[in-house]
């Protein structure tokens, strides 16, 4: 039943005028949204640019939106999916996903379509991912400076063709710190008991994996509320880890399993996040100054010849700057830790600014540099002479 339903979106999709599919996103998951919307508000709002949505994600909210210059196609990500891609006719497709031309959704063989990436972490692009994971782009929008030299530097050693690369910044960082602005101002939770959030990356080495049961066991032992937020991919990958983190804890009146990063209230309400190496820890320390406490984790390596650019990851370079680094075995003394960072917060205000102004561009207007380069894609595409 899905494919047939997925089969109709795509050729509804295909039927459009292609005036109506100049712009595509393509959504791997419902969370890609968040990464994608202060650029499509700028492009459907400011611009009055009719957008195509793709998205695998059949429980996708933007799927029910009416939006009359919001397009949305679910086409699985399955046969439909990998067909459509290659068979996509459009000017400019937008995706948040990386290895793009490694698997099985291969950039069109049908049109000239100019692919844009949008970063969906701050963290360096050459360690936690693959060594081909940008290749295939022709336009990627940068978070800050590390991605600028480690993108450069990668075309270097590997002789690969230029990319088009924009001084972006990070949408989602941009929607958090105005989310707490609209918000009433933040108040540290009184006495010794906090408010700890829990955001790890995913995989083998993750906090979810490794430790994640005795460090919710400490800290509600310690009188903390605990939120666990596992990152998307555990939810798909470590199902058994979070059954039984849920089976054990859920009871607690304490303790919350969060499994929707869309929502932002456990970031806004937390005194404190513990991480690993998810970029979940940079969003929360430089949208809502406030420090992080790091799991000292197996360091997150996809690319074992990231040390050939010379270019020390932003995950390990920013951590000093945001907060402290726990080792691992030191489990326990997290809830000590926790009470000394929370006294200390107003120790990082500064260190956390001067992070943010110096590694990421743009900040609050990411989404209308990046709308401004989609519409410059655009345009080349429409002023190029027409295919023989």
């Amino acid at each position: 039943m899905r494919l047939f339903s997925e089969w109709q979106a795509m050729r509804r999709f295909q039927a459009l005028p292609s005036e109506r599919r100049e712009i595509v996103f393509y959504a791997e998951t419902k969370a890609d949204w968040i990464y994608f919307a202060p650029i499509i508000h700028e492009l459907t709002e400011v611009h009055a640019q009719t957008i195509c949505y793709l998205t695998s994600d059949h429980d996708d909210s933007v799927l029910e939106g009416d939006h009359p210059r919001i397009l949305p196609y679910c086409i699985g990500s399955g046969t439909i999916c990998t067909i459509l891609f290659r068979a996509l006719r459009a000017s400019v497709m937008v995706i948040t996903l990386t290895d793009l031309d490694t698997y099985h959704l291969k950039r069109s063989a049908a049109y000239p379509v100019h692919y844009v990436y949008v970063f969906h972490s701050m963290v360096s692009s050459h360690m936690v991912f693959r060594p081909k994971a940008y290749d295939a782009y022709d336009t990627i929008l940068c978070v800050g400076p590390h991605h600028m030299r480690e993108i450069r530097q990668n075309e270097t050693i590997h002789d690969l063709k230029q990319k088009r690369l924009i001084t972006h910044g990070y949408g989602r960082l941009d929607a958090i710190i105005e989310d707490r602005r609209n918000r009433p101002a933040f108040r540290p939770s009184p006495g010794p008991d906090k408010k700890v959030l829990i955001a790890p990356s995913w995989g083998p080495d993750s906090i979810t994996a490794l430790c994640a049961d005795e460090l919710i066991a400490e800290l509600l032992d310690a009188g903390h509320h605990v939120t666990f937020r596992p990152h998307p991919m555990s939810v798909k990958q470590q199902k058994p880890v979070l059954d039984r983190i849920r089976s054990r804890f859920a009871q607690n009146p304490r303790f919350a399993l969060e499994l929707d990063i869309r929502s932002s209230q456990s970031l806004h309400e937390s005194d404190l996040m513990i991480s690993d190496w998810s970029g979940a820890a940079l969003e929360f320390a430089l949208a809502l100054e406030r420090p992080v406490l790091f799991i000292d984790t197996p360091h997150k390596v996809n690319n074992k010849d990231y040390e050939r650019l010379q270019c020390e990851p932003l995950e390990v370079l920013i951590r000093s700057e945001v907060g402290v680094v726990v080792s691992l075995d030191d489990v326990k003394q997290v809830p000590a830790h926790v009470a000394t960072l929370c006294e200390q917060r107003e120790l990082f205000l500064d260190k956390i600014r001067a992070a943010r102004s110096h590694w990421i561009y743009n900040v609050g207007s990411s989404g209308t540099v990046g709308a401004n380069a989609i519409l410059d894609v655009l345009k080349s595409a429409r002023d190029a002479p027409p295919r023989p």
